[in-house]
């Protein structure tokens, strides 16, 4: 009876009264809607479901769970599906102790998944941080549960909890009531003391995978009767980044936007993704060196509503795509995520593609986000990076370059005077300026200056000329040793002797702590370097004369003697080094590869040698160093 009118509540609608509204009901969205309610609900956390059904099977139950992971991956649901678990009782059956098998609702199942049951506690230790909250749990543990069979304490980004928190939780910890369970949640796992991971049972929930949260979703648009693409759903799986929380919330969205009609493009539009299809042309543009058909496609993906930077990553996207499709192609293609046009373009470009070329377009796509990202012009941002990777995309590495260069210089016949080339053209594409060779130099000598004098014709004139070096020996090669020993002609065979006999902390006091002043067979006469140690030539005398079986005699002296063999290397190399850096085609080389660096500097193979006038005649180098 309606108390204003006198007409019944359930009287059917009278002439001049509208009928009764129904009771609205509350909308949840798909992620509360869909909350997994037992074990068998939680997708992608298998071996999570495993040991815990072992656990409680034999009955080893810990006293504390720690549950981490990204985002929406079900750490909370986790942790009320296990209290669930640990108090599970069904009406009318015995008690048969904790389980993970719940085919129905028990006597505290409906209490615990709606946060309202008196002996599981839920506390977020983000706006609970202090020592006050601890102890408020630490005073209330010694009591024993009123209804269910343990006490169970759910305490949620559990790294939020100050430091004097956590140090009042160790001791309750360690050793809590029988009757009592903690399972802790976070995103922060680094955040936690170690003292309080290490009195925990810790699980580390994992992201879902492409292909089984695709199959989620579509199990949800089915019981929604909503009409999804599969291509829309593999577009919100990769947004949500193997979170099942953000893929709902995103499927939500997207029947919102759709009106019910979940397609490709309306997700892209909701998203602000670039056409998957699209990029790919992009992609195609750019590796074509088609600048012009590059930005015309970028510019027209940003008018209908793309983000540059979105572009840009995407692009990003499917450099790595064709990476994996190029060196495991079977796992790759296997994506479900992966549209038509790019698994099947895809595996074109990774034929033809090499894996440098990939790389390089991965480091200038990389660089290029957070630039545009930051630029006040994206557009023109974008448009910039692309210019670079559509000049990158067929340029030589350094390797090729060398390779090419060392070829060129080889087949190139010698030109003088004004004539005379400034280096072999590496590349001229689009227009571009050809790249110089770069000569090579040995480690084993200094190299000559390659600029020698050609006589002929009536004067000498400047010709280039590559003439093989001669490597100069700098340790004489250990002969078979004589019944009486090895024979030391000098003193750098002494140091190679102790790098035969592998005393490698001699060999190394030799070379750097010795400035030789005389040597001949049995008498070694030299000034130990300041900070050498002082028994070495006592040392030295023992070592020789186990190793020749001769007595030799090692003296110190004062007089200043000659570098040591250390300082004598570094500087040749550094000669070389320089001598390399003057050249003007490794100039040329430096300036075209921005940040290069000479590493090494290595001679010709002694056959190989250039002629260096148009006479015919090759030089040729003497023994003694002279050409």
């Amino acid at each position: 009876m309606d108390a204003t009118s006198g007409i019944p509540s359930d009287a059917p609608g009278l002439p001049g009264f509208p009928e009764p509204a129904p009771a609205a009901t509350p909308y949840r969205v798909l992620a509360r809607k869909y909350r997994p309610q037992n074990f068998d609900d939680l997708i992608g956390q298998g071996a999570m479901v495993r040991t815990l059904a072992n656990a409680f099977a034999a009955n080893r139950i810990p006293q504390a769970w720690m549950l981490t992971g990204v985002r929406g991956v079900g750490k909370t649901t986790t942790a009320r599906i296990l209290a669930r678990g640990l108090n599970y009782v069904r009406d009318g059956h015995p008690d048969t102790g904790p389980t993970i098998a719940m085919p129905e609702l028990g006597r505290h199942c409906r209490a615990i998944m709606e946060s309202r049951h008196m002996d599981v506690l839920e506390m977020d230790a983000a706006s609970h941080t202090g020592i006050d909250d601890v102890r408020g749990i630490i005073d209330g543990i010694r009591y024993a549960p009123t209804e269910a069979r343990y006490k169970v304490y759910i305490v949620d980004e559990v790294h939020m909890l100050s430091e004097k928190a956590f140090n009042a939780f160790l001791k309750t910890l360690e050793e809590p009531p029988p009757h009592a369970k903690f399972v802790f949640a976070t995103t922060e796992i680094r955040k936690v003391p170690v003292t309080i991971l290490s009195r925990c049972q810790r699980f580390d929930l994992r992201r879902v995978e492409a292909d089984t949260l695709v199959a989620h979703l579509a199990k949800i648009c089915a019981a929604e009767s909503v009409e999804a693409d599969s291509e829309a759903l593999a577009a919100i799986t990769r947004a949500a980044e193997g979170s099942v929380r953000d893929a709902l919330s995103l499927l939500d969205q997207a029947i919102a936007h759709g009106a019910g009609l979940v397609s490709a493009q309306s997700v892209r539009d909701m998203l602000g993704l670039a056409d998957r299809g699209r990029i790919v042309d992009l992609f195609e543009a750019v590796m074509r060196g088609d600048i012009p058909a590059s930005f015309a496609e970028v510019r027209g993906q940003y008018e209908a509503g793309a983000d540059p930077a979105v572009i840009l990553s995407d692009l990003a996207s499917f450099t790595h795509l064709v990476t994996r499709l190029k060196l495991v192609p079977d796992e790759a293609a296997a994506d479900p995520t992966l549209s038509e046009a790019e698994r099947s373009r895809g595996g074109d470009f990774a034929r033809k593609l090499s894996v440098r070329v990939l790389s390089r377009a991965w480091q200038i796509l990389l660089k290029a986000i957070p630039e545009v990202q930051t630029a006040t012009r994206p557009l023109a941002a974008a448009e910039m990076a692309l210019v670079r990777l559509a000049y990158a995309a067929d340029l030589p590495t350094p390797d090729e370059a060398l390779r090419q260069a060392r070829g060129e210089a080889l087949a190139a016949p010698p030109r003088t005077g004004q004539d005379a080339p400034s280096g072999g053209a590496v590349m001229a594409a689009q227009g571009r300026p050809a790249l110089p060779p770069i000569p090579t130099f040995s480690s084993e000598a200094p190299p000559r200056a390659p600029v020698a004098m050609a006589a002929g014709g009536g004067g000498s004139r400047p010709a280039l000329s590559m003439v093989a070096q001669s490597p100069a020996p700098v340790i004489a090669p250990m002969a078979a040793p004589e019944p009486e020993g090895p024979r030391l002609a000098r003193f750098s065979d002494v140091v190679a002797l102790a790098d035969t006999k592998r005393d490698i902390g001699l060999k190394m006091a030799l070379e750097r702590e010795v400035h030789l002043v005389r040597f001949e067979e049995g008498r070694i006469e030299f000034r130990l370097a300041e900070g050498g140690r002082q028994t070495l030539a006592n040392d030295l005398a023992k070592a020789l004369d186990a190793w020749t079986g001769r007595r030799w005699i090692v003296a110190l002296s004062k007089e200043a003697g000659e570098p040591t063999l250390d300082a004598t290397a570094r500087a040749a190399t550094e000669t070389r080094h320089q001598n390399a850096a003057a050249h003007p085609l490794v100039r040329a080389v430096m300036a075209g590869f921005p940040g290069a660096q000479i590493v090494d500097v290595r001679d010709r193979a002694p056959d190989i040698a250039v002629e260096a006038a148009p006479t015919g005649e090759a030089e040729t180098e003497e023994p003694d160093g002279e050409a």
